[in-house]
């Protein structure tokens, strides 16, 4: 979505929907294959994006990945100049035309498809030069669009209750293309067909919501492929016009329900309540909804969780990628205090976890379920366990198991499967698993974790089409300090063993952010170690600070690991 005020944001977001029927054969354009996760890869260069491919995506399993409007943009430092274009040439801050074919070929190679969010409703709400050097003026963009070919009414949409408000008048002060008109769809369908013609596999339809289903559908009708995937945003709102059901003829539809009463739930309910997650709750059809939980517009907007929710939002994450309903969207972007900022460096990711980049696609946690949910796609829930409160667990048929403690304390609990006996790999922890022959397995879960089993990893340190992983740590620490961060700055621990860099800060041991503010790291020592150690924070630059106060002491018992949950000391 484009650039919004705050009353704006929270107008928009508001969404929509009332009873209206959807097609009774809908067009069935849910993402194909076995591997239906995408990973958003929000204001991400195109080179960037091309690497994760192929050290990330591809051996993590990712079926696509969504990059960032292509087309010229207007000007400007903040992240919403992406939804403002100023024509249809790929000459944006993200790469060129080669960059952007490039990126297509090497997650192609890496086996990811590509889907391009795509911004047609609209133009600008200014005049200026755009990022490839095209002078444009509000309703005129030489030699594409002039003022005929915008909608006359010229006013900011204010009334949700009225269709033609919300989709004939300005979205935000934004030039709101005439999608009615033969031309201008002409021209929409030119820009799509030429991204297909580099190769894109499908398109995120930005304000899909803003523009009638039947100008989208005569739209599509005019692609060289008209089969490619399309997700189109249409915000649901309690009583409004416009309902996301009427686009789902088209391709598949965002469920913005589904994040939201994600967030409910995970913040403030119980995780129990999502046995019958999914249309038991209103929602579309599985088949043809897009889920994430969250977007670039909702991490900011505060109506989903986000990256600063800590364990909350990584269980959801877990939740989503393991609960058969919908396609799911990963959002992988980078950290923000003011929610206009653009993307650090320009949009160049030079490593996971440095300059402010989250990389949520790359978090343990969050990565190994993506090929949980391709090993288990087409099973159905099954044993499902809960507690009565915060802790669940639940099978996907033979194939696959799944537990989720958002309890307070640890969890240890008996669990039913319908795995076949043997060992497997918990996928979140790296450690094994025993089902007896009964399909039975006790484990104890720490308070905000999970644990994840699928007949695809049946050992630890096999790649279970998530990549190789580390052997488990059977003997030593784990470590878990709650720390803040700014971004481009992580957290390191350093003491006086080997292990552990011997007090030296260039030797320090890195933490996991996955869970952040809670930073963790396992680190094998030897039965019986005491260590001394101590939390250091370094920034982009290398620059190191300590935590205050004395030498923290530890002891490794005489099996298994001692567990640490510590707290920054400033």
């Amino acid at each position: 979505m484009a650039r919004k005020t705050v009353a704006a944001a929270l107008a928009l977001v508001a969404g929509a929907a009332v009873g209206v029927t959807a097609p009774s054969q809908p067009a069935q354009a849910a993402a194909p294959g076995d591997k239906d996760v995408t990973a958003v890869m929000f204001e991400w260069k195109f080179s960037s994006v091309a690497k994760a491919c192929t050290d990330t995506l591809g051996p993590a399993g990712y079926g696509y990945v969504q990059v960032s409007p292509p087309q010229e943009r207007i000007q400007g430092p903040t992240w919403w100049t992406a939804y403002q274009p100023v024509s249809y040439r790929i000459a944006g801050p993200l790469g060129d035309r080669a960059a952007f074919k490039s990126m297509i070929d090497t997650c192609h190679a890496a086996g990811v498809k590509v889907v391009a969010d795509s911004v047609i409703n609209h133009m600008t709400a200014g005049s200026g030069t755009g990022t490839g050097g095209s002078p444009y003026t509000k309703y005129d963009y030489p030699g594409l669009y002039s003022a005929p070919d915008f909608d006359n009414c010229t006013a900011q949409i204010s009334n949700y209750q009225d269709r033609g408000n919300v989709q004939n008048c300005e979205l935000v002060g934004l030039a709101d293309l005439d999608t009615g008109e033969e031309y201008v769809r002409g021209r929409i369908a030119a820009y799509l067909n030429d991204l297909l013609s580099l190769g894109v596999d499908g398109f995120r339809i930005d304000a899909a919501k803003h523009m009638p289903a039947a100008d989208l559908a005569a739209i599509k009708a005019k692609l060289t492929n008209p089969n490619a995937y399309w997700k189109q945003e249409a915000i649901f709102g309690a009583g409004e016009a416009v309902s996301p059901s009427e686009y789902l003829g088209n391709g598949d539809v965002q469920e913005f329900r589904y994040a939201r009463d994600l967030k409910r739930v995970f913040n403030g309910e119980k995780l129990a309540y999502l046995k019958n997650f999914g249309e038991a709750w209103g929602y579309m059809p599985s088949g043809q909804s897009g889920v994430f939980v969250d977007n670039h517009d909702t991490e900011r907007g505060g109506d989903t969780l986000n990256y600063k929710d800590g364990a909350n939002y990584t269980l959801a994450s877990v939740f989503m990628l393991a609960w058969p309903y919908g396609s799911p969207d990963v959002h992988s972007g980078y950290e923000w205090s003011d929610k206009n900022a653009g993307a650090p460096g320009g949009g160049q990711v030079n490593a996971c976890y440095t300059d402010g980049w989250k990389c949520q696609h790359d978090w343990r946690e969050i990565k190994s379920m993506v090929a949980f949910r391709n090993v288990a796609r087409g099973q159905g829930v099954t044993n499902w366990w809960d507690n009565g409160n915060n802790a669940i667990a639940f099978g996907r048929g033979t194939k696959a198991y799944v537990a989720i403690n958002h309890e307070a304390g640890s969890l240890t609990q008996t669990f039913q499967t319908s795995l076949p006996a043997g060992t497997y790999c918990d996928v979140q922890s790296n450690r094994p698993v025993t089902v007896d022959g009964s399909g039975r397995f006790t484990a104890t879960l720490a308070s905000n974790t999970a644990l994840a089993l699928h007949v695809g990893a049946p050992s630890c340190g096999s790649t279970g089409g998530g990549g190789t992983t580390p052997a488990p740590v059977t003997s030593g620490a784990s470590f878990n300090v709650t720390a803040t961060t700014s971004p481009g700055q992580n957290i390191y621990v350093t003491g006086n063993h080997a292990a552990l860099g011997n007090w030296n800060t260039g030797s320090a041991l890195k933490l996991d952010p996955a869970a952040y503010p809670v930073w963790k790291l396992d680190v094998s020592l030897p039965a019986g170690t005491t260590f001394e150690y101590k939390y250091i924070r370094k920034d982009a630059a290398g620059n190191t600070t300590w935590e205050s106060g004395a030498n923290r002491v530890a002891t490794v018992p005489a099996s298994g690991k001692v567990t640490l949950d510590d707290t920054w000391r400033n």
